[in-house]
């Protein structure tokens, strides 16, 4: 499975951001807790999820999350499509943010990657 990315991508609203920031840690969104880990998606998922779970929703947010430093609490699930998604069995830590910002997009509409400082 080395070929899986390192990086994923998590959606944040504003005051889910501002909880991140402030306490240093996430512990999901309603969805997430009510599945038991926090959802993320890879760069070519990206897009979609905030397409389909995010639908006309302002003052979202980009989370870059490092995998490597959440070691094995990552699992990589079939969903969408049967795609493969990771998932966190853990709260997600500020400090597995590699870089993060407002949710915007290029041209055609794809979600733009968060760039680090």
């Amino acid at each position: 499975m080395s070929d899986l990315p390192l990086t994923a991508y998590k959606v944040l609203t504003g005051a889910e951001m501002a909880l991140l920031e402030a306490d240093g840690v996430f512990k999901g969104a309603p969805i997430d807790l009510a599945d038991g880990y926090i959802h993320l998606s890879t760069e070519a998922q990206l897009t979609e999820t905030v397409d389909k779970h995010f639908a006309g929703q302002e003052d979202l947010h980009v989370v870059a999350v490092d995998l490597a430093v959440l070691g094995e609490t990552v699992k990589w699930e079939p969903s969408r499509g049967g795609q493969l998604f990771p998932h966190i069995y853990a709260d997600l830590p500020l400090n597995a943010a590699l870089a993060y910002g407002p949710l915007e997009r290029d041209d055609n509409g794809q979600v733009k990657l968060p760039v680090a400082g």
